[in-house]
């Protein structure tokens, strides 16, 4: 996944910074509300997390600019206002979720896993297809009842392929959610990471649940969310 953490405070924007990519997002970071405004219109993010005390253009003017530019990311505000009414404001202004300082990392994961859950309708954080089972909390996979040992990089890429399921995932995008540059170096890596996968998964004796749709990427064709 992709995120657009904008935050002013350099400690605390480099350390989310350093916790969300070993949490598996793909982070680029602005420290000031106009170069987040600029870097959230030219490119596609699946969150935003947003502080509200930006120099340049505050939090709310740079919500309430991407929401009139029809931009529907995700954005979770980060703020140490917690007063009922800025938090009333923010949400009424388009925001998906707010988190007040100070705050617990691992709560701002699971906010964030709860957001991106709701991109693809998937209300519970494990995921079934087949006889595979993944769990979006614990980061986890199973295939019949065994667990599957994964990379967090290979981790990653099942679970963008289980929760765009039945639509084909092009190798820039995944390449994109692993957080490897666009470069010769990097123009394989997804194709070794799937390969590895695959592998992993017919150990545990599982068919070929990754599809290959040539020039175009990988498919996982169907997919069944369990019951709440």
């Amino acid at each position: 996944m992709r995120l657009l953490l904008i935050e002013d405070s350099d400690r605390l924007r480099e350390t989310l910074d350093r916790g969300l990519r070993r949490a598996g997002y793909a982070v680029d970071t602005a420290a000031d509300g106009r170069s987040g405004l600029s870097l959230a219109m030219e490119r596609a993010y699946d969150l935003i997390v947003l502080d509200l005390m930006l120099p340049e253009i505050d939090g709310l003017s740079v919500l309430k600019s991407l929401r009139e530019a029809g931009r529907s990311t995700h954005i979770l505000i980060l703020s140490a206002k917690d007063v009922v009414e800025d938090r009333v404001q923010g949400l009424r202004l388009g925001a998906d979720d707010y988190l007040v300082k100070p705050f617990a990392f691992d709560e701002l994961c699971a906010r964030l896993e709860a957001l991106v859950r709701r991109s693809y309708q998937a209300k519970n954080p494990t995921l079934r297809i087949g006889g595979l089972e993944v769990d979006t909390t614990s980061r986890r996979a199973w295939y019949a009842g065994r667990e599957v040992k994964l990379t967090p990089r290979e981790y990653r890429i099942l679970e963008i392929l289980v929760l765009r399921a039945g639509q084909i995932v092009s190798r820039r995008d995944l390449r994109e959610d692993v957080n490897e540059p666009e470069s010769d170096s990097a123009s394989n890596i997804v194709d070794v990471l799937v390969f590895s996968i695959r592998r992993k998964l017919q150990e545990q004796g599982s068919p070929s649940l990754i599809q290959t749709r040539r020039s175009q990427g990988y498919i996982i064709e169907t997919i069944e969310t369990s019951a709440p």
